[in-house]
């Protein structure tokens, strides 16, 4: 009987260790799945959202660069990645009919798209980053020199009188009404199959450098206004007075499931994402895209040098 017994209590404790060795690590809940697109920034963010979730004790899995925009929607809506930094603009791409000026006001586009995102698909915004990642036209300097281009309507002009112009672009860029469709809307150009090289994912590093080195006749690349690539690699940025396009913050976005379930998530990001400003941003991407540094060691590095991993 005592043999039974002590056996009985043997088995009674190897279960229980069994037990702890299976239970989830971390805050003992489900991991949370982090993902973002497929370009410089979007890297970026998406390793501050792990490194911040992480140092408070989150499990996390990288989906980081996971897709393009509508790869990336889809699975945030259908759960297969529940939180991942998106831009305010695109609410004018998400929900289309939308009064277009909304998306010209910073917080105007942010206030309509966390209500209707919200509402229509259970996505929570998160505090934005203050700085305007727009979808910009840049071409190298010697023709915006040469041709005098300063806005897209010099552009316009150039185009219209025969001016050669070749733009290196990713397949977003082309067939997103927020990006070139909106461009030539406003300022009365259209580009034919000709004049585009358009580039396998989004990564605005490589259009940029396409352009930079003439690949294929390109002298013109697609870009976004947080890119630290721009000056090193010898290109301008046309202006945009005609107001073309909507203002780009970037902000988390959460599935409302984990945000009831983890509502501390909000003021763990924000102050991190409160300092991301234009020129930060465009510091730290250049990092990554000129100076080949991953994007997990710059984001490690400016969370830790900022006192936001204490």
């Amino acid at each position: 009987m005592r043999t039974h017994s002590r056996l009985k209590i043997v088995v009674v404790i190897l279960f229980s260790l069994l037990l702890v060795g299976c239970a989830p690590s971390g805050n003992g809940e489900e991991p949370v799945v982090v993902g973002s697109k497929i370009d410089t920034e979007g890297a970026l963010l998406a390793h501050t959202i792990i490194l911040l979730l992480e140092h408070n004790g989150f499990d996390v899995v990288d989906r980081s660069e996971f897709g393009p925009t509508q790869i990336v929607r889809n699975a945030i809506i259908s759960g297969e990645i529940d939180i991942y930094p998106e831009y305010t603009g695109n609410g004018a791409f998400f929900f289309d009919g939308t009064d277009p000026e909304v998306w010209k006001d910073a917080s105007q586009g942010y206030e309509t798209v966390r209500q209707l995102d919200l509402a229509a698909n259970d996505i929570v915004w998160l505090t934005p980053a203050p700085a305007n990642n727009t979808w910009a036209i840049s071409v190298i300097r010697s023709l915006a020199e040469n041709e005098g281009l300063v806005t897209l309507d010099d552009l316009t002009a150039y185009l219209n009188a025969g001016g050669y112009f070749k733009i290196a672009c990713s397949e977003e860029f082309v067939t997103s009404p927020a990006a070139l469709p909106a461009f030539q809307s406003a300022y009365g150009f259209e580009l034919d199959e000709d004049q585009l090289l358009t580039l396998a994912g989004g990564n605005t590093a490589q259009t940029q450098q396409a352009a930079a080195q003439g690949i294929d006749g390109v002298n013109a690349s697609m870009a976004y206004g947080t890119d630290g690539t721009l000056a090193a690699l010898g290109l301008v940025v046309l202006e945009d007075p005609r107001g073309a396009q909507p203002v780009y913050e970037p902000a988390p976005i959460v599935r409302l499931e984990v945000y009831e379930q983890f509502p501390e998530i909000e003021d763990i990001l924000a102050p991190a994402f409160r300092s991301l400003d234009l020129e930060t941003l465009q510091t730290l991407n250049a990092r990554i895209a000129l100076e080949g540094e991953r994007a997990a060691d710059v984001a490690l590095d400016y969370l830790t040098t900022n006192g936001f991993l204490d």
